[in-house]
Order: C-alpha cells, then sequence, then structure tokens
C-alpha cells in the first residue's frame, strides 16, 4: 500500500500536465477562479480521463483527495 504524500507537483504529474513552480502558478491564475457551483471535477478544461481521475480521488477518499482539495482551493481564489 502506497502511503505517501502526493504533492501539487505529482497531481499535476498525475493528471499529465506540466509540473513545474512556475507551470502550476500559471495553470491556477490561468483557471481561477473556478466559479463555487462547479465540482473541480466538472471544471470543462479536464479532458475526460483527468475528470474521472479527479472525481474518484474524492469519492473514494484516496491518498490525492487532500492534494485535489487543495487545488480547488487554490481554484476558487
Amino acid at each position: 500500500m502506497d502511503t505517501s504524500t502526493h504533492s501539487m507537483r505529482t497531481l499535476f504529474e498525475q493528471l499529465g500536465l506540466p509540473s513545474g513552480h512556475k507551470e502550476i502558478e500559471g495553470f491556477v491564475t490561468r483557471y481561477s477562479p473556478l466559479p463555487s457551483e462547479i465540482a473541480i471535477q466538472d471544471a470543462p478544461f479536464w479532458s475526460a480521463s483527468q475528470s474521472q481521475f479527479l472525481e474518484e480521488g474524492l469519492e473514494e477518499d484516496s491518498d490525492w483527495a487532500e492534494t485535489i482539495d487543495e487545488l480547488d482551493a487554490l481554484l476558487r481564489h
């Protein structure tokens, strides 16, 4: 069982996105603010597989859930 804590960088890598600090900041800047009525996994900028990964991570309260929640908070500002 993988008990490691995931970082924002590893989440972006898992999503197949550039994962450098500047790229993550740029992504958040580009897509913020995400309206409160849109769940993070339903945001229009995700591919189907990215959306599915985020949804499963949250629904299953996986070890990714905390980092997904962190990204969600960043996108709401």
